[in-house]
């Protein structure tokens, strides 16, 4: 289930042929949690080949000017009956608006990814952030922050087979990061959703990249189906393992 080429001209060709949404959406709720969850499959490029299965849940609670947003994710899959990729990500981050498009935010990281040669790579960061655009078709935020990340190297040791026989953890370190982020959004039509999410964490331990494109349509109001594509770069990987790695993913997506 290798996507990727077709996905990416799928996007180019939906964002040529942009119908603006037909009507303007309703404003989020405020005081309650509400969002999404997803579920689907999955092909995996880089440290993890194969083809697994994923979920992840969204949720965010608007309380005036505060904004709290929760996300967890993880992936599991196998490749010749070999566990090849397995992976979980949890953030949270609060937000306070300064002005209508300035704020601050405070976020906190986990990641926990058994192929990519960290144990775990966990951050807290504090910013301002701004949004270039807001309007009911499009909203384009950039946010710039600085803060603290504790990671633990491992080298991974495989069997002729490809199957991980050891692990072989490293000493761990925590470095000082900056971070820049930019979440993006487009209603190509009144049921069809663009959007990017990409982050960066760098340090001197090592500088991590993560941008996640996806293009979701409505099926009812509460039903839509995603395409999606995601890249995660580590910069200083363990010996013998890639710094890059790709996700494409197809989900069935459930809002609350």
């Amino acid at each position: 289930m290798r996507v990727s080429r077709s996905f990416v001209a799928g996007l180019l060709l939906a964002a040529a042929s942009r119908v603006l949404a037909d009507a303007p959406a309703p404003p989020p709720p405020e005081n309650v949690w509400f969002g999404k969850g997803q579920f689907g499959f999955l092909d995996s490029s880089g440290n993890s080949e194969a083809e697994a299965v994923n979920a992840n849940i969204d949720m965010t609670l608007i309380e005036g000017p505060w904004k709290h947003e929760f996300t967890l994710a993880g992936l599991y899959g196998k490749n010749s009956g070999i566990t090849a990729a397995e992976r979980w990500v949890g953030t949270w981050q609060t937000n306070y608006a300064i002005t209508m498009d300035v704020f601050t935010f405070g976020g906190l990281r986990y990641e926990h990814d058994l192929f990519d040669g960290f144990q775990y790579q966990a951050s807290g960061t504090l910013g301002l952030g701004y949004k270039l655009i807001n309007s009911d078709a499009t909203k384009l935020s950039v946010q710039l922050g600085a803060g603290y990340r504790s990671l633990r190297p491992e080298e991974l040791v495989k069997d002729p087979a490809g199957e991980v026989t050891a692990r072989i953890l490293q000493a761990s370190s925590g470095d000082a990061i900056l971070t820049a982020g930019l979440d993006y959004s487009e209603a190509l039509t009144s049921t069809t959703t663009l959007s990017d999410k990409f982050l960066v964490e760098s340090g001197s331990d090592n500088t991590m990249l993560h941008n996640e494109i996806a293009l979701a349509v409505k099926v009812s109001n509460k039903l839509a189906l995603s395409l999606g594509y995601a890249v995660n770069d580590n910069t200083k990987p363990a010996p013998g393992l890639k710094k890059l790695d790709t996700i494409s993913t197809i989900n069935l997506v459930y809002a609350f």
